[in-house]
């Protein structure tokens, strides 16, 4: 008597199997990615500095709806963590410009996989005549 198995569907992370200390090690890597990207205004902040040096009048206006204060919080936190330079030029008035640093590439492929993963999303949620790209 033959009996016909079928395959279970895919489940979600079956792509990589981790188990123990992988998954603790896991979980630990991308905890550390997100608390140093967290945030609503990180990204869009990297995103507006990608075309080169930027005034802080200029980030602001770039990055809709951030606050000084919140401007100058962010920026001092990607310059910490090595994303983002400031520099100060000794004209009249004083000039201050940010910059992405080269180690700030390294996120190139993760915006990038956003970008693509949000307007995938998008589609399926509101539907692809709604979707801008």
């Amino acid at each position: 008597m033959n009996t016909i198995v079928e395959a279970a569907p895919p489940r979600l992370g079956t792509g990589k199997i981790h188990s123990g200390a992988e998954c603790t090690q896991s979980l630990q890597a991308v905890q550390d990615a997100l608390y140093v990207l967290s945030g609503k205004w990180k990204l869009p902040i990297i995103i507006a500095m990608s075309g080169g040096p930027k005034r802080f009048g200029e980030l602001q206006r770039l990055v809709s709806g951030i606050t000084a204060k919140v401007l100058s919080k962010e920026l001092k936190e990607l310059e910490m963590n090595e994303f983002a330079v400031r520099h100060v030029y000794a004209t009249m008035p004083v000039t201050v410009e940010y910059e992405l640093t080269e180690y700030s590439q390294s996120l190139n492929s993760i915006i990038e996989a956003l970008r693509t993963w949000g307007i995938q999303h998008r589609a399926r949620i509101l539907g692809k005549d709604k979707v801008v790209t």
